[in-house]
C-alpha cells in the first residue's frame, strides 16, 4: 500500500514496519525463503493486517520496486536523452548507492523471483527517460529495441560486476568507466544516422 500521507498513524507505522522488515529479510535470505509468518513476527504484527495491505509477498515486492522506479524517474526527469545519458548514468549509480543492500540484491540477483519485478522497473524507467527524445523517437522500432538493450544491459552489467567485486572502485571511477564505454557506443550509433 503506497502511502499518501493521509493515513492513520498506526497504518503508516504498520506499512513502514512491513517494508523495513521485508528489506532486511531480502538482505538475509533468498526471496523464495521469505515467509509472511516470519515477516509478521519480526514486524510484530498479526498476519491479518499484512494481508489487508498486500495479498502476496509479490505484491509487496512490486510496490517497493514501484517506489524505487518513481524516485529514480523523478531524479532523471529533466535530462534529455541521448544527449545527457552521462548524467542519467551518474544518477543511476548515486541512486543505487543511496538505496543500500536490499536494492543491490534485487537489482543484481540472478534469482528468477526478482527478474519479473526488475524487468518492470527497467521498462518504466526506460519509457519515462526516452519517450520524449526526438532522436530516439525517429528510430525504427527494431533500432529502439536494440539501443535500449545495449544501454540497459551495459549499465546494469557494469553495475552488477561492480557490486559482485565488492565495489573496488569508487563510485566516481565506476561512473566514469560506465560513461566512457556506454556513451561511446550510443554516440557512435547516432552518428551513423
Amino acid at each position: 500500500m503506497i502511502l499518501t500521507g493521509s493515513e492513520d498513524l498506526r497504518v503508516r507505522r504498520t506499512i513502514d514496519s512491513i517494508k523495513s522488515v521485508f528489506e532486511q529479510m531480502i538482505c538475509e535470505m533468498d526471496y523464495g525463503k521469505i515467509r509472511v509468518t516470519e515477516l509478521c513476527s519480526r514486524a510484530m504484527i498479526n498476519k491479518k493486517p499484512f494481508y489487508v495491505y498486500y495479498p502476496t509477498l509479490d505484491d509487496l515486492l512490486a510496490e517497493i520496486q514501484t517506489e524505487y522506479s518513481a524516485e529514480y524517474i523523478e531524479r532523471i526527469k529533466d535530462y534529455k536523452l541521448p544527449d545527457e545519458l552521462d548524467k542519467v548514468n551518474r544518477e543511476f549509480f548515486l541512486f543505487s548507492e543511496e538505496k543500500g543492500l536490499a536494492y543491490e540484491k534485487i537489482t543484481c540477483a540472478g534469482n528468477e523471483s526478482y527478474h519479473y519485478i526488475r524487468s518492470g522497473m527497467i521498462k518504466k524507467v526506460t519509457t519515462a527517460g526516452w519517450s520524449t527524445s526526438k532522436k530516439y523517437g525517429a528510430l525504427p522500432e527494431y533500432q529502439q529495441t536494440m539501443l535500449m538493450n545495449f544501454v540497459n544491459n551495459s549499465v546494469l552489467g557494469i553495475y552488477r560486476q561492480w557490486i559482485e567485486e565488492g565495489k573496488q572502485q569508487s563510485v566516481e571511477e565506476i561512473i566514469e568507466t560506465t560513461n566512457r564505454l556506454v556513451l561511446g557506443g550510443v554516440k557512435g550509433f547516432f552518428r551513423q544516422e
